[in-house]
């Protein structure tokens, strides 16, 4: 009777032959990333929308100056209820950066009831593209800043809300 010998080199050749991945390892794998995605990727949208909300801050602080300026010059700030210091001579004191992409502005004179001598003002920014729509934030003569819409959702804080719903 032969009996077949089994050698050390026998035994780890086989097992060398034995590579890769099973399937339950790449499931764990694949798991692992996914969870990591869901968490990574909404903190990373909101970091990035947190970062284009400076652009409507600044923009509507630039405004409100020009506003100012406007005023120290007329004793208002401005002859009609559509727009503010609607005044031609102005050579263009209302306009923008070309840079402001994701905001949109409008300015509204005589926005307190019963102000016949333009004594004031409300200036919007609103939300327009990527993240920052649904967003939307105001300033008027006294400085006062509110959050009219934050998420989406419609908002009366009284401060420009940036990462909650709360000021």
């Amino acid at each position: 009777m032969r009996t077949k010998v089994i050698t050390v080199q026998n035994v780890s050749q086989s097992r060398c032959r034995s590579t890769g991945f099973t399937l339950i390892e790449v499931m764990i794998v694949v798991a692992i990333i996914g969870i990591l995605a869901a968490v990574a990727l909404p903190a990373y949208n909101d970091y990035v929308r947190r970062g284009q909300q400076p652009e409507a801050f600044n923009a509507l602080a630039l405004y409100r100056s020009k506003m100012e300026q406007y005023y120290q010059d007329n004793r208002n700030y401005g002859s009609a209820a559509t727009a503010c210091a609607d005044d031609p001579s102005a050579n263009s004191w209302h306009t923008f950066p070309t840079t402001i992409k994701y905001f949109s502005f409008d300015c509204r004179a005589n926005t307190k009831a019963g102000d016949a001598k333009q004594q004031s003002y409300t200036i919007t920014a609103t939300g327009v593209a990527g993240s920052m729509s649904g967003y939307a934030y105001t300033i008027n003569e006294n400085g006062d800043r509110t959050t009219t819409q934050f998420k989406g959702v419609d908002s009366t804080a009284q401060c420009w809300l940036t990462k909650s719903a709360t000021c």
